[in-house]
């Protein structure tokens, strides 16, 4: 009887392991879940940003809304990606030259939406340029003016203005009055920064003018502001973790890319800003002659973030630049 009881053990242990190989199999043969994390951020990187073409809008003139004896200020607006961004053009009235006239586009500095206006931060260095011969744009941006919303995503909200910034550039052949390829760039403190990341992904070399631009690196920039928010920024850094955990801060950050600026830089900076340190500006300086950047930079001891006193002295060092650059009455 051993023999029969072993003979039925044996059985059943076969059986089991039969079982065993044959759910072994079947599980092996599963695929495994993968879990896809949307990226839609990606296209904002510096890097995409050089690579993408950004087709032209028409920038259409919807009214005037002052005028001057040389000069006439209109509202504008284009499309960026679908939206709908509005801004002012200062336009001169004189004669306009051969091939149009020359065109600079401006980047204003950040303004509470709750307290801007159309034109805030560029009105009068623009009245300056367009009595010089130069058309001005300044672009409101998402969110401000007559514009459609932005993203609701705080970052995306962010890298928007530099996808509005890129897209009006494109456009700036679409004014009949316009001569697009004498182009230059002006951006003041956050326009700056935009100002800057334009010119690392323009196809063009665009000659540019800062005002106590802001010049850390993303996000170190962004953080450095956050105790001016009413929450102290909680909201933002905790997006922020959730940024860094799904992308690579530094494809965003203006200063690894510095050697894709081709065009002329000149860069204003007070010595009591109490907004854009001066010796962050000293520092990009140093980085941007390192990178052999044509530079000229100008500080202006006891002038506050708006470069006053001084503003008069730096307005016309900028009439200067750009006339030598775009040479005015071609």
């Amino acid at each position: 009887m051993r023999w029969v009881f072993g003979i039925g053990i044996g059985i059943v242990v076969i059986g089991i392991s039969a079982m065993f190989v044959a759910t072994r199999s079947k599980s092996s043969m599963v695929s495994p879940i993968i879990t896809v994390v949307a990226r839609p951020l990606d296209r904002y990187a510096i890097p995409n940003l050089k690579k993408t073409p950004f087709d032209s809008s028409y920038i259409v003139l919807d009214e005037v809304t002052a005028t001057a004896a040389s000069y006439t200020v209109y509202t504008f607006h284009y499309i960026s990606e679908g939206k709908k961004v509005t801004g002012v053009a200062h336009i001169p009235s004189t004669p306009k030259p051969q091939n149009g006239f020359p065109v600079i586009v401006q980047f204003r500095g950040y303004v509470d939406p709750a307290h801007y206006y159309p034109g805030e931060g560029t009105e009068h260095s623009a009245e300056v340029f367009a009595s010089n011969g130069f058309i001005s744009l300044a672009p409101d941006f998402l969110g401000y003016g007559g514009s459609d919303k932005p993203s609701t995503d705080v970052f995306e909200e962010r890298f928007q203005t530099h996808t509005a910034a890129l897209t009006l550039l494109a456009s700036v052949g679409s004014l009949p009055t316009a001569d697009s390829t004498r182009v230059g760039v002006w951006g003041h403190s956050n326009g700056g920064q935009i100002a800057l990341t334009v010119l690392e992904a323009a196809p063009k070399a665009y000659p540019a003018v800062l005002w106590a631009p802001v010049s850390k690196p993303f996000p170190y920039s962004v953080l450095y502001y956050t105790d001016e928010a009413d929450d102290h920024g909680t909201l933002l850094r905790r997006e922020l973790a959730k940024f860094e955990g799904i992308y690579d801060a530094d494809l965003y950050s203006l200063t690894n890319y510095l050697e894709n600026i081709k065009g002329p830089l000149q860069i204003h900076q007070g010595t009591a800003d109490d907004a854009v340190p001066i010796k962050w500006t000293d520092d990009f300086v140093k980085m941007l002659r390192d990178k052999n950047i044509t530079i000229g930079y100008f500080t202006y001891p006891g002038a506050n973030h708006d470069l006053t006193p001084g503003w008069n002295t730096v307005i016309a060092r900028d009439v200067a630049f750009y006339a030598s650059r775009l040479t005015v009455g071609k």
